[in-house]
């Protein structure tokens, strides 16, 4: 079933906390377009405005300018909800070695609050985002749930412990939670700039400009890169997912296997370009390979994700080149 085809009630409100962000803006016009009701909470540290603009005189849309450290704006998003899909926070594995304290801050305290104003406002489901990168050290592949290693980053024991206080609040207080442990999400809207950005969209933003590329390590790092609508997919699956599920965490990926050379080369064969890349330094806290076992979220969820990763690509490349 495709996730258009789920039937929620008229009268649902979807809460979206990082509503303005990459993911997050994503599900909110899924949504829209599904004749939903939307409720965004953002505060605007990682998401542009402009990824809302489009939104903001649709009539089943509520923007809430608000931060998920403050519990008294998680309370005013949660009430009157029905679901609620937690995609607020703040990413980067290097990123969060330089910052450890806000890390836990935003992404632990954020959670926590989102999770207790779910609670007392009778949330049906609570749907949040984890990371892949909770495996840590665990050398084997693919990543199973339930076979973890040691973390390496703040940015991974923030995950971690969400998911942890996520089956609390299932076990302690019946709050249906599901876990999303995605694995390199791409795709439309994706932010190509900044130290800390994504490689599909900072190498398709560099080989746009002509700009040489810099990988970083030797290009023989693979991901399991995973497309937008598998994303948007796993989390409404979600939404109707049994309660007997509730307290779990999915892989959320398409269940491939990318080096980032090869990926290189595809983006600057589609894009013609013929620079060669340069090669840098591996980044601290990074692991080496990265690919999911999804048959858990398959059964479970339903979760049956369509776009592979060529397809994703080839609809990356299009978005950019129309809105670089």
């Amino acid at each position: 079933m495709h996730y258009t085809e789920l039937e929620f009630d008229k009268n649902d409100i979807f809460v979206i906390t990082g509503g303005a962000g990459f993911i997050g803006s994503n599900l909110t016009e899924v949504l829209l377009n599904m004749g939903h009701k939307v409720r965004c909470l953002d505060n605007f540290s990682t998401g542009p405005r402009s990824n809302v603009e489009p939104f903001l005189n649709h009539a089943n849309y509520t923007l809430i300018e608000g931060d998920i450290t403050n519990l008294a704006d998680c309370m005013k998003a949660c009430e009157g909800a029905t679901y609620v899909l937690h995609q607020a926070a703040w990413g980067s594995v290097p990123r969060s070695i330089e910052m450890p304290l806000f890390y836990e801050e935003v992404n632990i305290k954020g959670t926590l609050n989102m999770l207790e104003a779910s609670k007392v406002n009778s949330i049906k489901k609570f749907v949040y985002a984890s990371s892949s990168s909770v495996y840590g050290d665990e050398p084997n592949l693919p990543k199973r749930e339930g076979v973890e290693g040691n973390v390496l980053s703040p940015y991974a024991l923030t995950k971690r412990t969400d998911e942890e206080y996520a089956r609390l609040y299932t076990n302690l207080y019946g709050l249906d939670t599901y876990g999303m442990r995605y694995f390199n999400v791409f795709g439309r809207r994706q932010d190509p700039d900044g130290a800390y950005a994504a490689v599909i969209p900072k190498f398709i933003k560099q080989i746009l400009n002509n700009d040489q590329v810099t990988i970083n390590g030797d290009g023989q790092h693979s991901r399991d890169f995973t497309y937008i609508e598998n994303v948007i997919e796993a989390n409404l699956k979600s939404c109707k997912a049994p309660s007997e599920y509730a307290g779990e965490a999915f892989n959320i990926a398409y269940g491939g296997r990318e080096y980032l050379i090869d990926i290189y080369n595809v983006l600057a064969q589609k894009l013609g370009s013929d620079l060669k890349p340069i090669f840098g330094p591996d980044r601290k806290g990074d692991i080496k390979h990265s690919n999911a076992d999804i048959s858990k979220a398959k059964k479970m969820l339903d979760y049956d994700p369509q776009w592979s990763f060529e397809d994703g690509i080839n609809a990356a490349i299009d978005w950019y080149k129309a809105n670089l």
